[in-house]
């Protein structure tokens, strides 16, 4: 037997899963969370800590199809300034209920499209930040870069602020499929883009291409990927399309008998994933790619390589604090999400409290599955010994759950007195693996594709 026939036979081109940038998933989050818990949970930072920071816009001067982003579009500014009033009321909150010496290891802007901010819009935000915490020794400030919505005064602005990695959707180069998903962003812009960025000092960049796209064949993602390595980039997220139009009804616009099969899709990833390491590029999880001296590389040589709601990252934080509509904040109790209505969030903020609308207080079960399912994400394998020295749990209980996972996966897993693998030949199915790893009732949830 084949391995793909294998992999079909297992029911990976037929399965739904969650991409597991959290456990639980986002669907199991409740509203036993709100204002209160998640300020006892900021004011209970351990003093001169390092913590992470994320700032959710959520404009787009356009909305393109493909995305199921929790995004708005405007053609003014004024929204954008009436919402940076709000973000800088929101951190002055943060300010008042942070402890003492708390610096800022990781700071993100994300959206939406945070360059559509004008430049000072920009170093206000910054400068309000800045108030907020400092930056720690050897700290990442990156931002989501939209190359139709940037130019020279808004990298100077950013650049100033201390920027020093971009991130930047890419999708796909070829003109058919990206007037199917509604993002015109031709090779030009998106390299010129890249070289002004660079001319700044700002040579970490990561960049975003999709797998699974409607008329994507073998021979336009080659060319895709070629384009995109002309531009050097650090790290690739290498992500599958997610159509999911009853969640996103923007996708309704995109024709679904245009899509890739299952079976294409596979296909599409490996031909990208071969082109990238070819390229030099090391393997990272299940769809990332970086350079040998990349931070990502090293962190996942060194076991240390986690994985957020970002995807896959070497930041080492246990906090990740997030500002914002809709944005997800992690603590070591659990997660907490503000309201995801842009109105809502603003009244609350303008009422001097927390927008928190849900959220998770970890059991410490599911502390137990969520590192199991990490690990397997970032690592492909479990060590027992690990896990039996950072969770109650004994060895007996731990081979249970590998040998309940693997009858579902025959010849796919490898068990032993060090714990769990996946061979090379599985990793497709990972998320499906882990998956046998989750607690909670996934039927309703509206996960993507497996592949």
């Amino acid at each position: 037997m084949t391995q793909k026939a294998q992999l079909a036979k297992l029911g990976l081109f037929d399965a739904k899963v969650p991409r597991y940038t959290s456990y639980p998933t986002a669907p199991h989050f409740h509203n036993d969370v709100g204002p209160d818990l998640y300020a006892d949970w900021i004011r209970g930072i351990k003093p001169g800590s390092a913590v992470s920071l994320y700032v959710h816009v959520p404009f787009c001067r356009r909305l393109c199809w493909f995305c199921a982003c929790r995004t708005q579009g405007t053609q003014s500014d004024a929204p954008v300034r009436a919402y940076l009033e709000v973000l800088k009321a929101e951190l002055a909150l943060l300010k008042s209920q942070l402890p003492e010496g708390v610096t800022l290891s990781r700071l993100h802007w994300g959206g939406g499209t945070p360059t559509l901010l004008a430049p000072d819009m920009m170093t206000e935000l910054a400068e309000t930040i800045a108030d907020v915490a400092s930056f720690a020794p050897g700290a990442e400030f990156s931002v989501e870069i939209d190359p139709n919505e940037i130019d020279e005064a808004r990298l100077d602005a950013l650049a100033a602020a201390g920027m020093n990695r971009a991130s930047i959707g890419v999708q796909d180069f070829d003109d058919e499929i990206q007037k199917t998903i509604g993002r015109i962003q031709g090779f030009d812009i998106t390299r010129d883009a890249v070289e002004m960025i660079r001319a700044r000092g700002i040579h970490s960049l990561n960049a975003d291409i999709l797998f699974g796209l409607p008329h994507q064949n073998g021979a336009r993602m080659t060319e895709s990927v070629q384009k995109l390595l002309s531009l050097s980039p650090d790290r690739v997220a290498l992500y599958g399309y997610a159509h999911v139009p009853w969640m996103a009804r923007r996708q309704t616009m995109i024709p679904s008998e245009a899509l890739p099969t299952p079976e294409a899709r596979l296909g599409l990833f490996e031909t990208a994933a071969k082109l990238f390491k070819w390229d030099g590029y090391e393997e990272i999880g299940i769809d990332h790619f970086a350079t040998k001296d990349d931070g990502l590389t090293i962190a996942q040589k060194t076991g240390k390589l986690k994985r957020n709601f970002q995807g896959y990252t070497d930041d080492q934080s246990e906090v990740l604090i997030a500002v914002g509509a809709s944005s997800i904040a992690r603590f070591p109790q659990g997660y907490a999400q503000n309201a995801p209505a842009t109105s809502a969030h603003t009244a609350a903020i303008r009422e001097g409290r927390f927008s928190t609308s849900r959220g998770h207080v970890f059991s410490a079960e599911d502390k137990l599955r969520g590192r199991l399912i990490e690990a397997l994400m970032c690592d492909f394998r479990i060590n027992t010994d690990e896990i039996l020295e950072n969770f109650d749990v004994s060895r007996s209980e731990l081979n249970a759950l590998f040998s309940k996972v693997a009858v579902d996966f025959p010849q796919m897993l490898e068990i032993s007195a060090n714990g769990l693998a996946i061979p090379e030949y599985a990793r497709p199915l990972t998320r499906m693996i882990a998956r046998g790893f989750d607690a909670y009732d996934l039927s309703k949830a509206g996960h993507s594709s497996a592949i």
